[in-house]
């Protein structure tokens, strides 16, 4: 086979050879983003805190057209950030299909090449949708997530540290359980991956003398049965203890900004812009353990592909 068709040995290496100047731009453009996505929340407290004071309106609408341009700016961004996401990862699900189709094509005739066959199979029609899917935002995403954690909880700490420091507090725990349960989760998506490749060889080799007597095949189907339900258990509990944490964080940060206010410390307007910022930060922190969980999925994926393509390099020679 040609050395253009084989697969990298690593998911960083496939993302690379996806283009780097894809990755480049996409993560300019994720810069932008959330460049966009910070200053509305200043602009939201100033309109607060005039329309309390009592200022002009004028000034008030100037701020309020200012904050519908910049939302109509960042939402805009988004979209070519998402369209051009998609189109690599469509890329880079199509490399994949065509990098295992023609070893397919080169696999022999005979039980083996049928037994091969089904693996490769397997590997076009399942595998390489979530590991092609993940390429597009393999760079710009934790740019762009991590951007607007940094960008916001610098916003916090500039109108009052107290009040950002408790909401950081508040959150901070993901840290410990979110990747203790994502290993848990990866161990059962290589044992499911696995189980889901001996059904597909047992199938393409035919029913053995074993398998009618122990009914093999439907344990295998149940086992992954089984290892599915375990994922979405952990998977559901993991995106409880996160929603928890962030109501804690929502309550303990009402509670502190408006204790500043009564004693005044702090206005209106910055309490909301407070609340503001952290509806903000739930959503790229929730989308930041997101793709940890599905990168450290991906590249056991990628792993058991890559595995995949060397076995059908060996029986292709």
């Amino acid at each position: 086979m040609r050395e253009a068709d084989r697969l990298p040995e690593t998911l960083l290496g496939f993302v690379r050879a996806t283009g780097v100047w894809h990755q480049t731009t996409l993560s300019l453009l994720s810069v932008a983003v959330f460049a966009a996505s910070t200053a509305p929340l200043e602009i939201q407290r100033r309109l607060i805190d005039d329309a309390v004071a009592g200022g002009s309106v004028a000034a008030i609408v100037w701020l309020a057209v200012a904050y519908a341009g910049l939302a109509l700016a960042e939402g805009l961004l988004k979209l070519g950030l998402n369209v051009y996401r998609a189109w690599i990862s469509e890329t880079a699900v199509r490399d994949l299909r065509v990098r295992f189709r023609r070893l397919i094509d080169l696999l022999p005739a005979g039980a083996t090449g049928a037994a091969s066959r089904g693996v490769g199979a397997s590997a076009i029609l399942m595998e390489a949708e979530p590991i092609g899917g993940f390429v597009g935002g393999a760079v710009s995403e934790p740019i762009l997530q991590g951007g607007l954690l940094a960008s916001v909880f610098g916003y916090m700490l500039y109108l009052q540290p107290a009040m950002a420091l408790v909401a950081f507090a508040a959150l901070s725990p993901q840290v410990v359980f979110v990747p203790l349960l994502q290993r848990a989760i990866n161990a059962r998506i290589a044992a499911r991956i696995a189980t889901l490749r001996s059904v597909g060889g047992a199938i393409a080799d035919g029913p053995t003398a074993e398998d009618a007597a122990t009914d093999a095949q439907d344990a295998r189907i149940a086992h992954a049965f089984a290892l599915n339900m375990g994922i979405y258990k952990l998977k559901f509990s993991m995106n409880f203890l996160m929603n928890l944490l962030h109501h804690a964080g929502t309550a303990c940060v009402l509670a502190v900004g408006c204790w500043f206010v009564v004693a005044g410390d702090a206005q209106i307007g910055t309490v909301v812009a407070f609340i503001s910022g952290l509806a903000k930060v739930n959503d790229p922190w929730g989308d930041l353990v997101d793709w940890y969980r599905e990168l450290t999925a991906t590249a056991t994926k990628y792993r058991l592909a890559v595995a995949a393509a060397r076995s059908l390099e060996a029986a292709t020679v």
